[in-house]
């Protein structure tokens, strides 16, 4: 399943700080704690706490949000369905990666153990 331009131009021009707090609140729901998120999003892109806040306050779109991480070498490992679409078989790479992050967070929300969200 491929996902539509006007779908991936939306996801682009997304702020990262309007979807945080609901990275947030889904995973405090379940037990977790934001320094478990804060470190699942350290190991997808490389940002600590203090550089993700930073982002937040610049608003940052995913697209800019993208471009300045550096993604871990283990993200091809990052596979399933995640909104309705296979991971690995999302064509645009930037719509790609934020599924990467919506599916660690909601490995996260779901209770999986640390070392399996982080591919270790």
């Amino acid at each position: 399943m491929t996902s539509t331009g006007h779908h991936d131009e939306r996801i682009a021009k997304m702020t990262f700080a309007s979807v945080y707090p609901h990275y947030v609140t889904k995973i405090e729901k379940k037990g977790r704690t934001k320094e478990e998120l804060h470190q699942v999003i350290e190991w997808l892109t490389g940002f600590d706490e203090d550089r993700v806040q930073k982002l937040i306050e610049e608003k940052v779109t995913f697209e800019e949000f993208f471009e300045r991480a550096k993604l871990n070498s283990k993200v091809n490992l990052i596979t399933g369905v995640i909104c309705g679409y296979r991971i690995e078989e999302i064509e645009n790479k930037l719509t790609q990666q934020v599924r990467y992050l919506d599916k660690l967070v909601d490995e996260l929300a779901k209770g999986r153990k640390m070392e399996k969200i982080l591919r270790i």
